[in-house]
């Protein structure tokens, strides 16, 4: 279903698939993160993320691999992210929807340290990864969790500090329809499409820091 003005679909894909193994989209977001951050007055670092997941419901061509996530309700693949206190995509690990999130912090802790220079030392959780078992994979890479919780019974929809950031952030990724569910046989080509939207999300805020500065030489 490729437009006719571009390559045939198998030139594309190859392509495609070029730019997903040798990282480029990854790496864009690495270096559209830094122009942001210093742009808002951070350091190009982050010391704190936070940590969260969201399934996908299968279709097809990725119910091969899919699993149920009994929470919920629904057969799928989860995306397990980490991003900073801007909401800026660090790292993200794809698994069937049965995988435990606190099984995941070792993965994503080891990713995001590579990736920042080991600066990360706090990481902003929900309950999903209480427990000693992700506390001492993120010690392990020098983090500590800080678990977010309900300070009273739950009524209704309750914005809890830090915790919001990564769901704006799966929000974002939402407004993409290719995320929508997860269409693809690959975990990896999943987890590169999530890259790819953020490099659509985060270019035109750095077009418009580039523009401000501009206007004020």
């Amino acid at each position: 279903m490729m437009p006719n003005d571009v390559p045939p679909w198998p030139v594309v894909y190859q392509q495609m698939q070029r730019w997903m193994r040798a990282g480029c989209f990854e790496a864009l977001v690495h270096d559209l993160r830094v122009v942001l951050r210093v742009g808002a007055g951070r350091e190009p670092q982050p010391t704190a993320l936070v940590l969260d997941s969201r399934t996908l419901q299968s279709t097809p061509e990725s119910g091969a691999r899919a699993g149920y996530d009994g929470a919920k309700r629904r057969k799928g693949s989860k995306v397990h992210a980490a991003v900073d206190t801007l909401g800026h995509l660090l790292a993200v690990h794809v698994t069937a929807a049965d995988a435990q999130d606190r099984a995941q912090v070792a993965h994503l802790a080891e990713a995001v340290q590579e990736v920042t220079g080991q600066t990360v030392v706090l990481g902003y959780v929900d309950q999903g990864y209480t427990g000693d078992t992700a506390a001492e994979a993120a010690a392990d890479h020098g983090m500590r969790l800080e678990v977010i919780k309900h300070t009273e019974a739950k009524r209704g929809f309750v914005l809890l500090p830090r915790r919001w950031v990564v769901e704006r952030s799966f929000a974002w990724a939402a407004r993409f329809r290719r995320l929508a569910r997860d269409y693809e046989r690959l975990s990896q080509t999943l987890a590169a499409y999530h890259w790819l939207a953020f490099v659509c999300l985060m270019l035109p805020n750095v077009l418009a820091l580039q523009t401000e500065v501009h206007n004020r030489l």
